[in-house]
């Protein structure tokens, strides 16, 4: 027996225990969008559809394998016959099933669009996709005619309280804990039964529980999100809201950035990495509510996690908004913002200018009395003078010199392990190799000494760099797969990518032409994506793989051109054949 949307007379479900008591032998098919909660009930979720992972580039293979990206194309042929994906499109219509995460009336809805509009214009208009998500077609039921009316008829189940925390669930960005659930009920209509009201809502699949580095995590459909959102603003509550969520952000960054360095940094980060969109969205909340100072001291805090997610641009444009609100700031929130604006230019456009303003947070980090934050800076002014040709040594050593001394100072390992590679680099560019393996040495110690997994990828890679072009092969691959596993576990992609650039260097050094060329074209492409780039002339697998192409074009070039199409997580596979489950599986969720 067939029960369509039972959701619309659910306090009738006590009927169907009776009906399957007089007849055990029947069996009740029953689609509803609230759990019945009935004896004998067996919940099958329907999810969403399949979109090609985030970390996979956005080529046409990619979107002929997506459930979602079929979908789209099939529905976008009936709106628009000849319509089919295509190399051209493949990119636009991934990024539209992406941001609809994957769910199948949404997609419908989209697609048809394709009569009016390009893939390239549906994607750039659903940055606000509620109004374009509509359809005229008779046959469909008007709760189904337009999102937002699906959407209304499912909260139209919903009592008050449950409305009411819908609503405020908008200020959270992707994933949430019930911990921060409860922290922005304080006060709230359904505050004091936060957990049996989420429940509903997770019953009434308008709220979705999944399980996430062995904890409980919920999280809105994008679109959900979206009409959450905009309720709560139509009532004039949502900058409540974005203060609490704000409040209970900075406490909880506070808690965890001891744990950054050290130890229990691998766990530190994988706590603050499922926390990754709320991250940003107390960023923006910290600096639209005229909060700067605190804005700043919440970037500086997370200043480690910052550097190993490889999220300085993100930082460098909420400094930039900040220092743009022309409000009274301290001088320390000053330095923090005027330092995070150069930090991405140090490592992507180098210049006298960036040079120049990592002396003046140096100088507002000191009058501000934080002589440790002072020390960062100057680290990272002498780090920019590498970049130059016509290095001036003397003030690099000076400047390298005073840092180290006061992070030694500090009792900041992290710190002066980082500073002991900017030493061994010079060694490196000054050919000096003794100097360049002793610098480098201490700092592999240093972070040992610490059990330090970010400093000792940054020591290890640039050890191992070396070590290869010393002919110390064997000693290099060992220290390359080294440094790539701890990336994998810290999900430090910079340091992957050093890992797998090793290893195609390696891999090129015994003539394994397909697979040295498929790690550097997935390297290429990831530094591509994150604009950092390595320092000119430290990139040791180059010459090796020109070298092979030389003798076996053929296959380097199918490598590659297979590399382009890969993700990361199919690349730590070939660059880490004998590595366990446990290992590939951590990477497809960075």
């Amino acid at each position: 027996i067939v029960l369509d949307n039972f959701e619309q007379i659910v306090d009738e479900a006590p009927v169907l225990v009776r009906l399957y008591t007089l007849a055990p032998r029947a069996c009740f098919l029953v689609t509803s969008r609230v759990v019945l909660r009935i004896r004998g009930e067996r919940v099958f979720d329907v999810e969403s559809l399949a979109t090609p992972s985030p970390d996979a580039p956005a080529t046409l293979a990619q979107a002929q394998s997506s459930s979602a990206c079929v979908l789209f194309a099939e529905r976008a042929a009936s709106a628009l016959p000849g319509f089919r994906l295509t190399a051209e499109n493949a990119a636009d219509v991934i990024g539209i099933c992406q941001r609809l995460d994957g769910l199948p009336l949404a997609i419908e809805l989209a697609a048809a669009k394709i009569r009016l509009l390009t893939p390239h214009d549906v994607a750039e208009r659903l940055g606000r996709s509620l109004p374009l998500l509509s359809t005229s077609v008779r046959d469909l039921p008007e709760r189904h005619r337009t999102m937002r009316s699906t959407i209304d008829w499912s909260v139209s189940l919903l009592s008050a309280e449950q409305r009411a925390m819908l609503e405020d669930l908008g200020v959270f960005a992707a994933r949430f804990s019930l911990d921060a659930v409860e922290s922005v009920g304080e006060g709230r209509s359904w505050g004091s039964q936060a957990i049996e009201t989420l429940a509903a809502l997770i019953d009434a699949s308008l709220v979705q529980r999944v399980e996430s580095g062995g904890r409980s995590v919920f999280s809105l459909l994008a679109i959900v999100r979206e009409y959450a959102l905009e309720t709560l603003e139509a009532r004039d509550a949502a900058d409540a809201m974005r203060i609490a969520h704000a409040d209970y952000y900075l406490a909880l960054v506070h808690r965890i950035a001891p744990r950054l360095r050290g130890s229990q940094q691998i766990d530190a980060v994988a706590e603050l990495g499922l926390e990754v969109p709320n991250l940003r969205a107390t960023a923006r909340h910290l600096v639209q509510q005229g909060r700067l100072d605190d804005a700043g001291d919440f970037a500086w805090t997370l200043f480690v996690y910052w550097w190993i997610s490889g999220y300085f641009a993100d930082v460098r444009l909420w400094m930039m908004e900040l220092l743009e609100k022309r409000m009274p700031i301290t001088t320390r929130t000053r330095a923090i913002a005027t330092f995070f604006r150069l930090w991405a230019e140090l490592w992507q456009r180098p210049s006298d200018q960036v040079g120049e303003g990592l002396a003046e947070a140096v100088r507002l980090f000191r009058e501000s009395e934080d002589e440790h934050a002072a020390a960062m800076a100057l680290a990272a002014r002498a780090s920019t003078r590498l970049q130059f040709p016509d290095l001036d040594e003397a003030a690099f050593l000076a400047e390298i010199g005073e840092a180290i001394r006061t992070l030694h100072a500090f009792g900041d390992a992290w710190g002066e392990s980082l500073c002991e590679v900017v030493l061994g680099q010079l060694g490196m560019l000054r050919r000096d190799v003794p100097a360049a393996l002793e610098h480098l040495g201490r700092a592999v110690s240093i972070a040992d000494d610490a059990d330090d997994a970010f400093t000792r990828v940054v020591a290890g890679n640039n050890r191992a760099r070396l070590r290869f072009v010393l002919g110390e092969t064997d000693a290099a691959e060992e220290e390359f797969l080294l440094t790539l596993l701890l990336s994998v576990r810290l999900h430090f992609v910079d340091g992957a990518t050093y890992g797998l650039e090793g290893m195609s260097a390696i891999a090129a050094s015994h003539g394994e032409a397909w697979r040295a060329g498929a790690l550097a074209a997935v390297a290429a492409m990831i530094r591509e994506t994150t604009g950092i780039y390595d320092i000119e002339g430290f990139a040791v697998h180059l010459a090796p793989l020109e070298a092979l192409r030389a003798v076996d074009a053929e296959s380097v070039e199918a490598g590659e051109r297979a590399g382009r199409e890969m993700g990361l997580a199919e690349a730590i596979a070939i660059a880490l054949p004998e590595a366990g489950a446990d290992v590939r599986e951590r990477v497809p969720s960075w």
